[in-house]
């Protein structure tokens, strides 16, 4: 799926691309390989959406935002319109290009960002690796007017899990074990969900093990 862009008369005009599906051909942090009737797409995708992806040889749909420079063309891929939207917004504060976009989207889940910003939470921001103070101030700035619900993609209004102890233990302790932020969130929130009222060992153990299953 895919429509050109607008050029002026003369100019290179670029296909852009607005969504792939195909079979997953290789899978790496932060990249994948997608085999669409034969053509091997490569794509980067923020480590929010690698996660949710299956093993090679697996069908899989992305949404894309095609990134073009003077030299190159980049793919970037989501699973959500939340995040791809998030990603175009983040992509458009200066200063911020499709490197640190993902680098946000790595360290934070999209429902979270968007609460984050809404409440002009710089901690939180400057806690993801790789982005510092006045980028986390430079993000909330432009985007606090930018994100609100009423901006957001039909269909991408996803609350964030309430904050309590019993979780905030449960990441940081999977944190510490060297696990990325987002894995452990989906893994915590599943262990919660399937052993309500557990202890902190139980639900620890089966966050540990729906990790493992991967």
């Amino acid at each position: 799926m895919a429509h050109a862009a607008s050029a002026t008369p003369g100019a290179w005009s670029p296909f852009v691309i607005a969504f792939l599906r195909g079979r997953l051909l290789e899978k790496h942090p932060n990249r994948v390989v997608l085999d669409v009737n034969g053509v091997g797409y490569d794509v980067q995708v923020p480590v929010s959406s690698f996660f949710g992806l299956g093993e090679p040889g697996s069908d899989v749909s992305l949404r894309i935002h095609t990134h073009v420079r003077e030299d190159a063309i980049a793919l970037f891929g989501f699973r959500s319109a939340l995040e791809l939207h998030l990603f175009e917004r983040l992509i458009a504060v200066s200063g911020i290009g499709p490197k640190v976009g993902l680098a946000v989207l790595s360290g934070i889940e999209p429902p979270e960002l968007v609460q984050a910003v809404q409440r002009g939470d710089v901690a939180r921001l400057t806690a993801i690796p790789g982005i510092g103070k006045k980028t986390s101030e430079r993000i909330v700035l432009e985007l606090k007017d930018r994100i609100g619900e009423a901006s957001l993609p039909a269909g991408a209004t996803e609350t964030a899990r309430t904050a309590t102890p019993l979780r905030d233990d449960l990441l940081s302790a999977l944190l510490n074990l060297g696990y990325h932020r987002p894995a452990a969130e989906k893994a915590i929130d599943r262990a919660l969900d399937t052993e309500a009222g557990a202890s902190f060992e139980i639900a620890l153990r089966a966050a540990l093990k729906g990790l493992s299953r991967g």
